[in-house]
């Protein structure tokens, strides 16, 4: 992959030992050679992280220059001693920079309720910051560097001209399980050279993320650590965005997000497919996140994903269970483009075929549609498998 690093940006990543595999590295850090407005959205989890906490009390700002991110960590439920070493990896980032400790925002992910290092952590952002770089491997890197249990680092680009000047978005992210809006064990960093005010970047980050990442889930379990940040250098433009350039910066960003939170899912711990569920025909689209959600977290209908299985009593058992006022006899239910179900009532259909086209595929399409109004929604998932349990059964031992 071919990125455009946006300009104003350079980014590391390293090896500072909170990961035993030397290969891997695990502390990745973003500077902005000028000060940078920052927008961010967070989990709603009450166990929020000594970052989280740090974060939303710097955002929204005009004034941001770095981001330091740790894996294998995640600096949750460790108390004030949490909260000391989070301030403290801003101080040290902010030093080696050349930045104010509050220009400094702080991402971290891994096993919750151990103690940061801070030793290594030190030392990795010293090693970090004298390897700052803007071109493609370093925005690699960076990805790789928030990497958990991730399969494979998550990136998505776009390149658009606004206001006459070409203008870059990056995103990186991470995520495969504890995933379940809104937010979950997600982190991701939105970077672009385009010029935004505080205030619209906060309303537009808010409103895609509602649209993309609160709408994935692996087992639907919010976790303590969630973030998402959108960081604007200005540096395509003097003048801040509006009117049609904004919405066209929108649409762009509505897309690296979408492509970055369906990337999640598929990475899923243990996955074996992607399932995409649409949700149409609702009176509100509140209403059809809920049905889409619900069918989403639900280990049968993962489970019968993940064995083929065309099992649509499973689907429409969930949707009615979420708590939704919808008439059951007029209810229709696809899978991969065949229909299972129609007006209430079974439909006939070659179960032999529709086991091997979600065998064959990775992706697997469910659509729901009712008759209360135009409303829909979209919800990516992934299946349950016995390598899920694995995963997870061994993750903190």
């Amino acid at each position: 992959m071919t990125t455009r690093v946006p300009r104003g940006f350079r980014l590391a990543a390293v090896h500072c030992g909170l990961k035993s595999d030397p290969a891997r590295s695990d502390l990745t850090l973003i500077a902005c050679d000028r000060d940078a407005t920052a927008a961010g959205v967070y989990t709603q989890n009450r166990f929020c992280a000594a970052p989280v906490l740090l974060d939303r009390g710097r955002t929204p700002s005009a004034k941001i220059r770095a981001v330091v991110a740790n894996s294998g960590n995640a600096n949750a439920c460790t108390g004030e001693q949490g909260l000391r070493d989070a301030r403290e990896m801003a101080r040290l980032t902010a030093q080696a920079c050349g930045v104010e400790e509050a220009q400094v925002l702080v991402l971290s992910t891994g096993v919750i309720g151990e103690p940061l290092p801070m030793l290594k952590i030190s030392a990795g952002i010293a090693a970090a910051a004298a390897q700052l770089d803007a071109d493609d491997p370093a925005l690699v890197a960076a990805a790789r560097g928030l990497m958990t249990t991730d399969a494979y680092h998550k990136l998505a680009a776009r390149q658009l001209r606004l206001a006459g000047q070409d203008v870059s978005l990056a995103g990186l992210a991470k995520g495969a399980g504890m995933i379940g809006p809104n937010l979950a064990t997600m982190l991701a960093v939105l970077l672009t050279d385009a010029a935004l005010t505080p205030e619209d970047a906060q309303r537009l980050l808010s409103t895609v993320v509602d649209e993309t990442f609160n709408c994935i889930s692996v087992e639907g379990h919010t976790s303590t650590n969630d973030t998402v940040l959108l960081l604007a250098s200005g540096a395509a433009h003097q003048r801040t965005l509006d009117g049609p350039n904004l919405a066209a910066f929108e649409g762009a960003l509505q897309g690296v997000c979408g492509e970055l939170a369906r990337a999640i899912p598929n990475d899923g711990e243990g996955a074996t497919h992607l399932i995409q569920i649409e949700v149409r025909g609702c009176a509100r689209r509140e209403d059809a996140r809920r049905i889409a959600r619900e069918i989403a977290n639900s280990p049968l209908v993962k489970t019968a994903v993940a064995g083929g299985d065309p099992n649509w009593g499973r689907i429409v058992s969930a949707a009615g269970n979420a708590g939704v006022e919808f008439q059951p006899g007029r209810v229709d239910l696809s899978v991969n483009g065949c229909r299972l179900f129609q007006q209430g009532a079974p439909a006939a259909f070659d179960a032999a075929a529709i086991s091997a086209s979600i065998r064959a595929n990775r992706q697997t399409d469910i659509v729901v549609q009712l008759a209360e109004g135009d409303c829909q929604a979209r919800f990516w998932t992934s299946d349950l498998t016995a390598e899920y349990v694995r995963i997870n059964s061994d993750y903190h031992t």
